[in-house]
C-alpha cells in the first residue's frame, strides 16, 4: 500500500499534487484531510492544508497477467512488422505497482522508435495500450521500451533528482527543472517523496510543466 502526506495552500491543491506524485487518479486513492488550512488575513496567520493519500490497491489478478503479456507482445510484434522494422520483443511480468507488463524492443538502428525526447516511443506505447485494452476489455498500464532506453533515462533522472535535492537542502533555495513530460515528472516526485529535506511540485501548463524542488518547511 502506497501512502503519501502532502501539504499545500488548499485541500484541492494538495490532492492534485499527491495524485501527480503517485501517478494515480482520484478514484484510485483515499484522501484523509489532516488539516484544512487557513487563508489568514492579509497573509497573516495562514496555514497550509495537510492531507494523507493512500492508493487503494485491488487484489492482483496474477493469473491474468501472463495472458496480457502474451497478447501485448504479439500486438507490438505485429506493429513492428507493419512498420517494416526488424526487431524482437521481450515481455517481462513486473511486480511494480501499476505497470504489470513491460515490453522491451531489441534490434539495430531503432532510434526512429524513440524519436525526439522519446516522443515517438510514448506514442507507440499509447497505441499498444489502446489495442491491448480493446482485446482484453480493460486498460492495462503497459510499459514499452527500446533497448532499455527509458530505464537508463529514468535512472539518470533519479540520480539528478537526488543531486539537486542535496543542493536545495544545503543552499535553502528552490531549483526549477527543465520542462518534462508527465512520466518524467512522476519519476522526480516519487524519488523525492520521502526526502526529509525537500518537497516537490509541478508548475506551468501543458508542455511547459516543470518540477520545482524546494526546502521542506520545518
Amino acid at each position: 500500500m502506497k501512502e503519501l502526506e502532502v501539504s499545500a495552500k488548499t485541500v484541492d491543491e494538495a490532492t492534485r499534487v499527491a495524485l501527480e506524485q503517485l501517478g494515480a487518479t482520484r478514484d484510485e486513492v483515499e484522501v484523509t484531510v489532516i488539516k484544512k488550512g487557513k487563508s489568514g488575513v492579509l497573509g497573516m496567520g495562514a496555514e497550509d492544508a495537510v492531507i494523507r493519500v493512500i492508493i487503494l490497491e485491488d487484489e492482483p489478478k496474477l493469473e491474468a497477467v501472463p495472458d496480457v503479456a502474451i497478447i501485448a507482445k504479439q500486438v507490438l510484434t505485429d506493429l513492428l512488422k507493419a512498420m517494416k522494422i526488424d526487431a524482437t520483443v521481450e515481455a517481462i511480468i513486473s511486480a511494480e505497482a501499476g505497470v504489470p507488463v513491460s515490453l522491451n524492443i531489441e534490434g539495430d538502428d531503432l532510434g526512429v522508435l524513440i524519436g525526439r525526447r522519446g516522443q515517438a516511443l510514448s506514442s507507440l506505447q499509447y497505441l499498444v495500450r489502446l489495442i491491448v485494452a480493446e482485446k482484453v476489455k480493460q486498460w492495462i498500464s503497459i510499459n514499452v521500451d527500446v533497448d532499455w532506453y527509458k530505464k537508463r533515462h529514468y535512472d539518470a533522472l533519479r540520480k539528478l533528482a537526488l543531486r539537486l535535492a542535496e543542493q536545495v537542502a544545503r543552499r535553502k533555495h528552490p531549483i526549477t527543472m527543465e520542462p518534462m513530460p508527465p512520466d518524467e515528472r512522476r519519476i522526480i516526485h516519487i524519488t523525492l517523496a520521502n526526502n526529509p529535506d525537500v518537497t516537490t511540485q509541478s508548475t506551468g501548463e501543458g508542455n511547459s510543466r516543470r518540477v520545482v524542488i524546494q526546502s521542506r518547511k520545518r
